[in-house]
């Protein structure tokens, strides 16, 4: 299920316990959200996730800014 207003993270209960990922990965928000903070630049958190796109970062911030 795509979260409204958030294209690009879904919740399903099969991969990664129903927790918020990038759509189309098993990349939970709550890893970039940790790189992030832990210091680590969109472009270092897109080197070791190859197949990620800068949109998905944004989204992963953007989701969590949401959140109630």
């Amino acid at each position: 299920m795509k979260l409204p207003g958030f294209p690009r993270i879904i919740v399903d209960p099969a991969p990664c316990g129903g927790r918020p990922i990038i759509a189309g990965t098993r990349v939970r928000g709550t890893d970039v959200l940790e790189m992030l903070a832990g210091g680590v630049g969109t472009a270092e958190v897109l080197e070791d996730f190859h197949y990620l796109v800068k949109a998905d970062v944004r989204a992963a911030l953007s989701c969590s800014a949401n959140q109630p």
